[in-house]
């Protein structure tokens, strides 16, 4: 047994040694650096909480800082939801990418219908930047270029911050010191005339959205029994143009780049085109685009094109 144990023994050394003088010879990658770190920063609060009419209310908004030595440009990045929703988390894909682009970028909640209404959710929007103007030096933002993007309903908020800027009526709430003005702004399939969102659809869904229960009725005048009144949008005309953006147009009207699909069944495609033609004819720039096969959302707004579209527009206004 004592000579089996010996004879391991000698092997296992031997085999040690033989390792030992084997040598493996490791890859050399050359890297070039084409990309920064970018930081994720969660539900930062923005709203001071303080009671607003009958409503408590919080929220809260996600920030992609990159790694940079210098301030960077900012893009507010607001969801749709249909009127009902503000989910802060979508779009990550295209946020991801812009954020490897060079921009700080925000994506904020703000209240919604049924328990809010206009101008609610826009006076949020200028709340928030505002917010981060006041606290630019923490996350790295060049206060002075600053942009918007949305989609749908957020969307058609980012276009509405594009025609109000330097209005005092959608200023409220805190940091009034700072300013919310915008440079350019970034519309995907939103909405801006809220009497016309099923313009391009069959009778029947166009009658849907004359309905009172429809979430744009809801936006513009409130939930009946609530203190909203009964009724369409079609019933209250003079609430529902200053519930749309397409009415605020002006040459001090910020550059927007509008885009929408062209199979698109919840929001018109003429949506964006009225806003489209409407700042053309005031002589701000404008640049639409109609992606084809698109709908509401889906996979043609992750793809590259699409994207180099929007940072194109972003680096034009917000760079160059």
């Amino acid at each position: 047994m004592r000579k089996i144990f010996a004879a391991l023994l000698i092997i296992a050394v031997m085999c040690t040694f033989s390792y030992a003088d084997e040598k493996f010879e490791s890859k050399t990658m050359e890297v070039k650096i084409e990309k920064n770190p970018i930081s994720l920063y969660e539900n930062i609060p923005f709203n001071s909480g303080k009671e607003r009419g009958s409503q408590m209310f919080s929220l809260a908004m996600d920030i992609l800082q990159p790694d940079s030595p210098k301030p960077l440009p900012l893009i507010v990045y607001v969801s749709g939801g249909g009127f009902i929703m503000a989910p802060k988390n979508n779009w990550i894909q295209q946020r991801m990418r812009l954020a490897e682009a060079g921009y700080v970028v925000a994506s904020i909640e703000y209240r919604h219908a049924p328990l809010s209404k206009f101008p609610l959710p826009l006076e949020d929007c200028k709340l928030a930047i505002r917010w981060l103007r006041a606290h630019a030096d923490q996350y790295n933002i060049d206060v002075n270029r600053v942009g918007i993007l949305g989609n749908s309903a957020g969307g058609y908020l980012s276009s509405f911050v594009g025609v109000t800027n330097g209005m005092k009526e959608f200023e409220k709430g805190d940091y009034l010191e700072y300013s919310s003005e915008v440079l350019c702004a970034v519309d995907i399939f939103g909405i801006s005339e809220v009497m016309s969102i099923g313009d391009d659809y069959p009778e029947e869904e166009r009658r849907l959205h004359d309905s009172a229960g429809i979430t744009e009725a809801m936006w513009v005048k409130g939930v009946p029994g609530f203190g909203g009144p009964d009724g369409g949008v079609k019933d209250f005309p003079e609430e529902s143009r200053k519930a749309s953006p397409l009415y605020y147009v002006s040459e001090k009207s910020v550059p927007m780049l509008l885009m929408h699909g062209d199979k698109d069944k919840s929001v018109s495609p003429s949506q964006t085109d009225k806003l489209y033609q409407a700042l053309r004819a005031k002589g701000v720039y404008a640049e639409r685009y109609v992606i084809p096969g698109a709908v509401h959302g889906g996979p043609h707004w992750v793809q590259e094109p699409v994207m180099k579209v929007m940072i194109d527009f972003f680096d034009k206004y917000l760079k160059n």
